[in-house]
């Protein structure tokens, strides 16, 4: 199958050109220097020049916090973007996957929200993001789906799991926040899922699916696991609130996602946050290591 990847210079981006060549399948990358997916003319030359069966939209505007006041351009990249892609698969016929997130939700709930839960964002970035779902189903109903991933780690690019990795090496202790609490998720298993769902996109496997890792964690949960991967005292986390951090956008207390449709598919349970960890910590530690100056 012909594939095209959007925003294929980011963690999730490359993770899905990786997997899909080590399955020999035909894929073409193609990072933000070589589409802006909010240029309508280039999203259609893009689309029509690589002629792929299946579009897998990579490309976000992903700082949160920042979002607050630029939404106008988050809402570009987030929501204009993936509608301009929709519609150019729809003229040339070719299948679509999106990358969307937990923020859609509110974030205020106390059991896992399930694909078909009411969304109701609570910043610029999930209202944002909730658009780019939104513009997917009107543009391309029939042959698209939408992969809501959350806590995103990988050996490429930044994330908290690097940024632990970094501190156990200069700090004696670190302060983490337990109060909020998701699915820390490896984004090597959301390409695999990216791969799998493909070939069935169009078919039985439209709409939205969550593309989590499984269980549950808070933040200092997450810390305290990598510290004890690399043979570090646990302990040496310590919790504290979200007040100890104040950000401009407020994070889910609680963005936990259900897994029902992904397994009434047959497309598998989602590994345990931890099984994933203990897998990507050796590789993720080794790329931080050299890129330590």
């Amino acid at each position: 199958m012909r594939w095209l990847v959007t925003g294929a210079g980011g963690m999730l981006g490359r993770d899905v050109v990786e997997e899909l060549l080590a399955r020999d399948e035909q894929v073409t990358g193609l990072d933000h220097a070589a589409l802006d997916i909010t240029d309508s003319r280039a999203v259609d030359r893009a689309v029509a020049t690589h002629h792929p069966e299946l579009v897998v939209n990579c490309a976000a505007y992903t700082a949160v916090d920042n979002a607050e006041t630029d939404e106008e351009q988050a809402l570009r990249v987030n929501g204009d973007g993936p509608r301009l892609l929709a519609r150019a698969c729809a003229a040339h016929g070719a299948r679509l996957i999106h990358v969307s997130t937990d923020y859609v939700f509110a974030g205020d709930g106390r059991t896992p929200y399930a694909e078909d839960d009411p969304p109701a964002p609570r910043t610029a970035y999930g209202r944002t993001k909730l658009a780019g779902e939104r513009g997917v189903s009107d543009e391309l109903p029939a042959t698209s789906a939408v992969l809501r991933a959350a806590w995103l780690y990988g050996v490429h690019g930044r994330s908290f799991v690097r940024t632990m990795i970094e501190l156990e090496g200069r700090r004696d202790t670190v302060d983490v926040v337990d109060d909020q609490r998701g699915q820390p998720t490896w984004s090597a298993d959301v390409a695999a899922l990216v791969a799998d769902l493909g070939p069935r996109v169009g078919g039985d496997a439209t709409g939205v699916l969550h593309a989590t890792n499984s269980g549950e964690a808070t933040w200092y949960d997450l810390a305290r696991e990598v510290f004890r991967l690399l043979d570090a005292d646990p302990d040496r986390v310590r919790p504290v609130t979200s007040e100890a951090f104040p950000r401009p956008a407020p994070r889910p207390a609680y963005s936990v996602l259900a897994h029902g449709r992904r397994r009434r598919l047959g497309l598998g349970s989602p590994r345990d946050w931890r099984t994933a960890l203990h897998e990507a910590l050796p590789r993720i530690r080794k790329e931080t290591l050299r890129e330590t100056p």
